[in-house]
Parts: C-alpha cells; structure tokens; sequence
C-alpha cells in the first residue's frame, strides 16, 4: 500500500496558495496550487487528480506537484526555464 501523503499548510503558505488559485495570471499555476490547498484538506492526489480538477490528469503528476512544492515551495510549482523540446533546426 502506498505511503499517504499529508501537507502541513501554515496560515500564511494557505493565503499565498489561495491568492495564486484565484488570481495568478498562468492557469497551470492556478490548478496546481487548487490540487495543493485539497491535498492540505485531507483528499489523497489520486482524488484530486481523477475527480478533483477541471481536467483529468495522471495521478503520478500530481504526486510530483507535491513533491515539487514541498522540496520549492511555490517556486518549485513553476515550470523551470529551458524545458521542453529544442529547436531542431537553428536560423
């Protein structure tokens, strides 16, 4: 059986999550920090990730915005500069 996962939210980190769920400009930003704060409410990431968001994503992602958050905090929620696939073809 898998280990549970519990996030320990001080009133502060759940104001900041709150603010960054209901305004931040980036929508990816905005539903990872939804899936945080339901996490921190007691809902395990396959929850959230099956029935807890918008769309329906890998519960395996989830565990990794956990993970992420609690080795950055809200930084390490954010796409790092330089992923994704490179240019195969430079002008």
């Amino acid at each position: 059986m898998p280990k549970l996962i519990h996030i320990e939210l001080s009133e502060a980190e759940r104001i900041e999550l709150q603010k960054i769920r209901d305004t931040h400009p980036k929508a990816y930003l905005r539903e990872r920090a939804g899936a945080i704060l339901k996490i921190a409410a007691g809902q395990t990431p396959r929850q959230v990730a099956l029935h807890g968001l918008l769309k329906v994503r890998w519960p395996d992602a989830v565990y990794r915005w956990v993970k992420k958050y609690q080795e950055g905090g809200v930084a390490g929620l954010e796409i790092k500069p330089g992923r994704g696939r490179k240019a195969s073809f430079s002008p």
